[in-house]
């Protein structure tokens, strides 16, 4: 059984990778720059050295390979980040098309769901139509919101500030990454399930912005509120910083699409992970938060 592993030093990936090496398994890992990874891992691991936007390297790589974990490598700062994440996963399609990957599984998102009208997660639906026109047996992973996107906000958290342009009372389904790794790789080494599944990865619990700040209050030391933002001054501030148009509606699009959104799959056993926001506050944003108490 040969699993490849994209984004091997990535939240998710190193997470999958590890999980992967503990079961046994000798995973194939595309990877840029091999030095990256632990010098006990890369002795474990079948190295494929390249760039994932390079299709040759990928087709190549994945080649052969029973089953393929795929994260869309796509900044959100490319200026047409919906067509470049297609593109960029077309050569790992067309080796399940012909025959050379038997099983696809996909880090998607929750707004997936929707197709259309989500900024940077239409690209993720469209891998998803790609890789079900395939024929091979596919894994859609439609994950929640990261909370390691918190960590980007820790200069203004610093300040007591979670800004945001979702609707601050509003439930959304919060994620570990390293969570989401184990679902991932517990599903690549089952070989039971078969066709097209889609698997929600939603968190222990759904969190408003508001609710999340009462957390950060408790885990930080000082008090931090949320305040809601515009999308149009998002927009603003995206544009000053120079990114292009495709990038600023690919961003801005993500949480505006998902406004409205009625997840496809509910909360439930299968759907509900453990690590609290809590927990994962404590040791990965407290220590890089400054002055925190």
């Amino acid at each position: 059984m040969t699993i490849a592993v994209t984004t091997p030093t990535g939240r998710v990936g190193s997470r999958v990778l590890r999980m992967l090496l503990q079961a046994g398994v000798r995973p194939r890992v595309l990877v840029r720059d091999p030095a990256r990874l632990d010098t006990a891992v890369r002795e474990r691991v079948d190295v494929r050295q390249g760039d994932l936007t390079d299709g040759a390297f990928v087709r190549e790589a994945v080649a052969g390979a029973r089953s393929v974990f795929w994260v869309d490598p796509t900044p959100h700062t490319d200026a047409e980040p919906v067509a470049t994440s297609r593109r960029t996963a077309a050569p790992v399609a067309d080796a399940a098309r012909e025959g050379d990957i038997a099983r696809l599984a996909l880090l998607s998102s929750i707004g997936a769901e929707k197709r259309h009208g989500v900024g940077h997660i239409d690209g993720l639906a469209g891998i998803e139509e790609d890789f079900d026109a395939t024929g091979a047996d596919v894994l859609h992973l439609r994950c929640g919101y990261f909370f390691t996107n918190l960590a980007m906000e820790a200069g203004s958290l610093a300040q007591g500030v979670l800004s945001t342009t979702a609707d601050l009372d509003a439930p959304l389904a919060w994620v570990d990454p390293r969570d989401i790794g184990d679902v991932a790789a517990a599903r690549l080494l089952n070989e039971e399930w078969k066709g097209r599944v889609v698997q929600a990865v939603h968190g222990p619990e759904d969190l408003s912005f508001r609710r999340v700040a009462e957390i950060l209050t408790g885990v930080l030391g000082r008090t931090v509120r949320a305040e809601a933002v515009a999308d149009d001054d998002v927009r603003g501030a995206l544009r000053a910083a120079g990114l292009p148009e495709g990038a600023v509606e690919g961003i801005v699009g993500m949480m505006a699409g998902t406004r409205d959104l009625v997840r496809e799959q509910p909360r439930d056993v299968v759907t509900t992970t453990p690590t609290t926001l809590a927990e994962w506050a404590y040791a990965h944003l407290r220590p890089i938060v400054p002055g925190s108490a």
